[in-house]
């Protein structure tokens, strides 16, 4: 590795170390909390769904809220559930049909998207206010992006790189998983 390389890795590790660390987030991160622990208090549930890398995202943070935070939680990306749905409703409408045949009013949804100019997230976040379901969005780019003004949470991430976004958005809601379990290290 040449010295260009490191301090190419040196930059754009900061760039990790602006975003994850922003303490402007920590009270959103405490409401997040909040709101999660209620809907499980109720016998809801969290919903979370992104595209893409967010998709796969959404899976691992309900999983882990799930298994290790004892909070129920799910996600819909079965590839039978997502095809059936964009064939049926068109692929724009696939998460909003997602939210209106499982979600239940009470439930919290947890939307990522990169840029949050996603139309099936925007169109899921419409659904679920009209259903009574609160809305938490995740995303960066712009920070007056759509979905970044249809939740009752907006977590921002200020970079137009989607690594960055995508990374950040990943730790900031395991943080929360783990804010809730009380622990950074625990044995499920």
């Amino acid at each position: 590795m040449n010295v260009d390389e490191r301090v190419w890795l040196k930059e754009y590790l900061n760039r990790y170390k602006k975003s994850i660390f922003a303490e402007s987030v920590y009270d959103d991160f405490l409401k997040v909390k909040a709101l999660w622990q209620d809907a499980n208090d109720r016998d809801n549930k969290i919903i979370f769904l992104g595209n893409g890398g967010s998709a796969a995202m959404a899976s691992h943070c309900a999983v882990d809220l799930t298994k290790n935070a004892g909070v129920r939680a799910i996600n819909f990306n079965e590839a039978d559930l997502i095809t059936c749905f964009a064939n049926d409703y068109g692929y724009q409408e696939w998460m909003a049909k997602s939210v209106e045949f499982y979600g239940d009013e009470g439930d919290v949804l947890v939307l990522i998207s990169s840029s949050g100019c996603s139309k099936n997230v925007l169109q899921a976040a419409e659904k679920a206010k009209l259903m009574g379901i609160e809305v938490i969005t995740l995303s960066g780019f712009d920070k007056d992006n759509p979905l970044s003004q249809l939740g009752s949470i907006n977590l921002w991430v200020d970079s137009h790189a989607y690594n960055i976004v995508e990374m950040t958005h990943h730790i900031w809601l395991l943080a929360v998983v783990d804010l809730i379990i009380g622990n950074a290290e625990y044995f499920a």
